[in-house]
């Protein structure tokens, strides 16, 4: 019983209470970097929040590993296509900034927030990580590894009593 109580509980904390909050620790470039610096940049992460520029950090985009792959192995287009496709590709000269490659499509959620909405919409767009934006700023990354960290924490303690 009183575990049930606890999940239901857990459902209803803020994403501020589980977000990572320190936005200088976030991987975040702007949205004219060059796509060489993208590229070194995601060498080490799994994804990069562009901005608008860092001053003001407007969410603009998001650039993933998926991303990257079709920049870098484009289609195989057919003979029969004339001119230069309309491809971003490192191949072609069309990917040349973050603004060309990044997806425009923010899917985000806010600090007050509960958790339960957070991972609806997380479920429905089958996503591992949200913005925590506020007036369209960057302010923290939502992600299922401090997601499960968190109830994990929670849990543990309350097998304690």
């Amino acid at each position: 019983m009183a575990k049930n109580k606890l999940i239901s509980e857990f459902y209803e904390l803020k994403v501020s209470q589980v977000m990572d909050k320190r936005v200088w620790d976030l991987p975040i470039i702007e949205e004219k970097e060059d796509i060489y610096h993208v590229l070194s940049f995601l060498g080490a992460r799994n994804h990069v929040w562009v901005v608008k520029d860092k001053k003001t950090k407007e969410l603009v985009g998001i650039i993933t590993e998926h991303d990257v792959l079709s920049i870098l192995a484009p289609m195989n287009l057919p003979n029969y296509i004339f001119g230069m496709p309309d491809i971003s590709s490192i191949k072609y000269g069309t990917a040349k900034t973050a603004e060309d490659v990044m997806s425009h499509r923010i899917i985000a959620c806010k600090p007050d927030d509960k958790i339960a909405d957070a991972l609806i919409i997380m479920m429905k767009y089958d996503l591992r990580r949200l913005p925590v934006l506020m007036d369209k700023k960057i302010v923290g990354e939502f992600t299922l590894n401090q997601l499960i960290r968190k109830y994990y924490d929670a849990t543990s303690v309350a097998n304690i009593f």
